[in-house]
């Protein structure tokens, strides 16, 4: 852009001063004419870093997601290919089922055998009070059964005592005594354990055999779910569209749920970050939503269209570690004063592929000087069509 300022400069002076001489051509206006190009395009370009400023360092950049299988088996099978896109939802790899399906039956007749002893554990609640009032008629007929063998003890003891009656009928009507005494007893613990049952219910109403059936029952529930969970995960699927570089996983390799193990790095391509770095003076005037141009080495003579979604006003030299040790100020000249900005693209190049570590260039719209914006994108243009050169001698 400052070789075609030149050259229209150039052309102006050779107008005035040689084809038209409007003015004399001597060493005043010889320098004259040198320095107002050199004074001009100083004060543009410096005016124009701070409105519209550049950056010789754009990379575009992805989410790389470590893929890990949720449980441990051997691989079976891996139906994808290096390089290649991939759909959300694709396979990308099996891991054999047949122990967790296998898991998943014996979960599934726990369950089942459970249900059969809720419903036993229910029927035996609702026959309860049926037990209770059987066992209070049960005590009943046994206290009449005693206060008339009390009775016959007194008969027979007036009896024998006058010489009328026997001895051993006495002795037998007492041992009856006794005997129906220890039936009532266990006839009365038997009602009070019935009782203790009934008023032990929950809030629900059941019983502690119901109550621990459900509880039980809430578990295998639970066990099952873990295990169709777990042989779900024998399927693994693309979490996302992208691609995988460097795949190494095969089938009959052991993979493991260990985190530091990953099988394969996924490259998500649904939502790149495009950073540009700006030294820090230069963002005075950058604000989100400001206009933005990048070009990459991988579109030669493409224009991207791009706008600001924010500066990431943090780095790693800003980060104070806290301990106990006190903080060092070595190295400090070699410190860098640049700052990210991220940079949204248009909806119009939302489907151009960006790899993971393309580079390139592009330059801010401020709201500032927008007069000069032109100056810059033309220097923008002029600069990407300068990618289509290979500058190599081999």
């Amino acid at each position: 852009m400052e070789l075609i300022l030149l050259i229209i400069y150039s052309i102006i002076v050779w107008l005035i001063f040689f084809k038209f001489k409007l003015l004399p051509w001597n060493i005043t206006s010889q320098v004259i004419v040198v320095t107002i190009p050199i004074f001009a395009l100083t004060v543009l370009i410096l005016f124009m870093n701070i409105v519209a400023p550049s950056s010789h360092d754009v990379r575009a950049m992805n989410y790389v997601i470590p893929i890990v299988p949720r449980v441990t088996g051997q691989v079976t099978e891996v139906p994808i290919e290096p390089n290649r896109p991939i759909k959300k939802g694709d396979v990308l790899f099996k891991i054999d089922p047949v122990p967790f399906e296998q898991a998943v039956k014996a979960a599934e007749a726990k369950l089942a055998e459970l249900k059969v002893g809720l419903i036993t554990a229910q029927a035996y609640q609702r026959g309860l009070d049926d037990e209770l009032k059987n066992a209070q008629a049960a005590t009943a007929a046994l206290n009449a059964r005693l206060d008339l063998s009390k009775k016959r003890v007194e008969q027979y003891t007036v009896l024998a005592a006058s010489g009328a009656g026997k001895r051993a009928e006495q002795e037998q009507a007492e041992t009856d005594v006794a005997n129906l005494q220890s039936q009532i007893s266990g006839s009365k613990a038997i009602e009070s354990k019935i009782k203790q049952k009934i008023d032990a219910r929950t809030e629900a109403g059941e019983i502690d055999e119901v109550a621990q059936a459900k509880a039980q029952i809430a578990k295998a529930e639970a066990d099952l779910i873990a295990a169709r969970y777990d042989l779900d995960g024998t399927t693994h699927l693309a979490p996302a569209n992208g691609r995988v570089t460097n795949l190494a996983l095969q089938p009959g390799v052991r993979a493991s749920t260990v985190t530091a193990n990953a099988v394969m790095s996924f490259i998500q391509e649904d939502d790149p970050w495009v950073l540009a770095f700006y030294h820090q003076n230069e963002l005075r005037y950058v604000q989100p939503g400001d206009e933005a141009e990048i070009f990459l080495q991988s579109y030669p003579d493409r224009i991207i269209k791009c706008k600001v979604d924010s500066i990431m006003w943090a780095t790693a030299q800003g980060q104070m570690p806290i301990s106990g040790f006190l903080g060092t100020t070595s190295g400090l000249r070699y410190l860098d004063d640049r700052i990210a900005v991220r940079l949204l693209v248009e909806p119009k190049d939302k489907e151009l592929f960006l790899a993971a570590g393309a580079v390139g260039a592009g330059a801010i719209y401020t709201e500032k000087g927008k007069m000069i914006h032109i100056v810059r994108k033309v220097f923008v243009r002029v600069s990407t069509k300068l990618d289509w050169f290979v500058f190599k001698l081999h």
